[in-house]
């Protein structure tokens, strides 16, 4: 068996250090096994695992290593590695491997230190750590700041579900944001997002600021509440509150639609997946009028809402056709996954009210936005900390990334 050595080179980052190292590697015919770098604040840390053939005398190579470590004011170290440990490596290989994301307006090493100390206790490894978000000015201020990292780690929980409520628990207390999910080939190939509309697209409950037109608000708002707790039946109580609404010009429901404030991130969030490609839904318990007109505004390719009864323009207090509860959102996800040629596991489902919970545990990703208590401890990752598109750094993708797509976005329309 040829020698195996570990190599590890630290100090102040410049151009030409990997061609430099490598290159002496190169001459004498080695053979990379593995190889990682990471650069904070212009300084570097590169490790090389590295397969000397045995024809090969190791002394020249360390020496060469050395001497340009030195000539670039480098740490280098050089560790021998034994065959035994060399084979236990490789066949760990096919453990099962997790990311857990961190997301809040700013990350503390307090934050950090308590996750990291439930993925200790339950003997599993941090393979990784990375930033996903941009650089922090400590002299200018930002406006809606964010913070997210993300953590690879590998192995078998020892208790998923105790893991699961301590994060939470470290959610509640810090202020953050926690998300944990396998990590598998369908994280990296997502292409279906689905958003629920009312108190997640847009923050308000429409039904309640309809109801308020007639006087009816406090009433529905009660009935709201308890439906989105998962107290009463969504289709019950939303007949009730539907029958409240009597009366209701058609010209108000126009009007309405252009005064609901969009949630923090909607616009970012629909601008930067569409440009990656996804397929965008609106799956809402509430109302087509402002379904049609956030799917025109925000671009989405798919809109299933409920359908107000009217008459002579006016609002009979009747629903038409089948009302949209939990059970038919989850039945659409997969008609819309269906019709798109991709598996569930592709999909996101993003909502906050019990309502949603059916497509959020069967989609690939199930998200809780500012989620009634019921959804958050039944989803297994959650945004509370920040805007929608928390959910951004929640799938993986790095805030140049977004950046870059806003910017195409941008460019586009004004071409």
């Amino acid at each position: 068996m040829s020698d195996v050595v570990l190599i590890n080179i630290t100090g102040r980052d410049r151009k030409g250090l990997d061609a430099k190292f490598t290159g002496i590697l190169a001459e004498y015919e080695v053979n990379i096994l593995d190889i990682g770098q990471a650069v904070i604040h212009e300084h570097i840390s590169l490790g090389i695992l590295a397969e000397i053939p045995k024809s090969r005398d190791f002394s020249p190579i360390f020496k060469d290593m050395l001497y340009e470590g030195h000539k670039m004011g480098l740490q280098i170290d050089i560790k021998p590695i034994d065959s035994e440990s060399y084979e236990k490596w490789v066949h760990a290989q096919g453990k099962e491997r997790r990311i857990i994301t961190l997301l809040g307006r700013t990350i503390t090493a307090q934050q950090i230190s308590a996750v990291a100390s439930i993925i200790a206790d339950n003997h599993l490894n941090i393979d990784g750590i990375s930033r996903l978000t941009g650089r922090i000015s400590l002299k200018q201020t930002q406006h809606n700041p964010r913070a997210s990292v993300q953590l690879s780690v590998s192995g078998k929980p020892l208790n998923i579900l105790d893991m699961r409520k301590r994060f939470m628990e470290i959610s509640q207390k810090a202020g953050i944001d926690i998300s944990f999910h396998v990590d598998n080939i369908y994280r990296k190939n997502r292409k279906l997002v689905v958003f629920d509309m009312d108190s997640t697209l847009i923050q308000a409950e429409v039904i309640v600021e309809l109801a308020k037109l007639v006087g009816m608000g406090q009433q529905v708002d009660k009935i709201t509440e308890s439906a989105m707790r998962g107290e009463i039946d969504f289709k019950e109580s939303f007949r009730k509150r539907v029958a409240l609404l009597k009366g209701i010009k058609q010209e108000q429901l126009a009007h309405i639609s252009k005064t609901l404030p969009l949630t923090e991130g909607a616009d970012l969030v629909t601008k930067t997946l569409r440009g990656l490609g996804y397929k965008l839904g609106i799956l809402s318990g509430g109302f087509t009028f402002v379904g049609e007109y956030l799917k025109d505004r925000l671009g989405f390719d798919y809109m299933y809402a409920n359908d107000l009864d009217m008459e002579d323009g006016v609002v009979t207090g009747e629903v038409k056709g089948e009302i949209i509860d939990g059970e038919k959102k989850a039945i659409l996800l997969r008609q819309i996954a269906q019709k798109e040629g991709i598996a569930l596991e592709q999909t996101i489902a993003v909502g906050d009210g019990a309502n949603d919970l059916p497509m959020i545990s069967i989609a690939g990703l199930g998200v809780a936005f500012n989620a009634k208590p019921v959804v958050r401890q039944r989803a297994s990752n959650t945004i509370s900390s920040v805007g929608l598109d928390g959910l951004l750094y929640l799938i993986g993708i790095h805030e140049r990334e977004i950046k870059q797509e806003v910017r195409q976005a941008t460019e586009y329309s004004y071409g």
